[in-house]
């Protein structure tokens, strides 16, 4: 592949990873998403959990966990009336996976500085 078809690669990693670099740049979604990694509960928290452990407002955290589902980073799961939130395991971070690697493939191929 040439160095233009891996640029306009890399180009369409970023179009498909927009969203979630978007969701999980900010500080505070960056610290919702640690709670939620950190729990030893495997059936997600409540918005009341992560407030507690964030010290953030009610409002601050389900407008974050909003974004967080919008980008496919976090799932919601219903029980009555209650809901629960949890990381997506399936979620589009492996997009990253596949940009940092079209990346690392691109900076090897034509980057390469064996004297470094």
């Amino acid at each position: 592949m040439n160095k233009q078809d891996q640029l306009n690669m890399i180009k369409k990693d970023f179009i498909n990873c927009q969203k979630v670099l978007l969701a999980i740049g900010d500080e505070t979604r960056q610290s919702i998403l640690l709670v939620l990694m950190g729990t030893d509960c495997q059936t997600g928290l409540r918005v009341g959990e992560i407030t507690e452990r964030t010290h953030l407002s009610r409002p601050a955290v389900s407008h974050h966990l909003k974004v967080l589902r919008d980008a496919g980073v976090i799932l919601m799961r219903k029980e009555g009336t209650k809901n629960f939130y949890y990381i997506n395991v399936r979620t589009e971070l492996g997009l990253l996976r596949t940009l940092v690697s079209d990346i690392d493939t691109f900076m090897e191929n034509f980057y390469r500085n064996d004297e470094i």
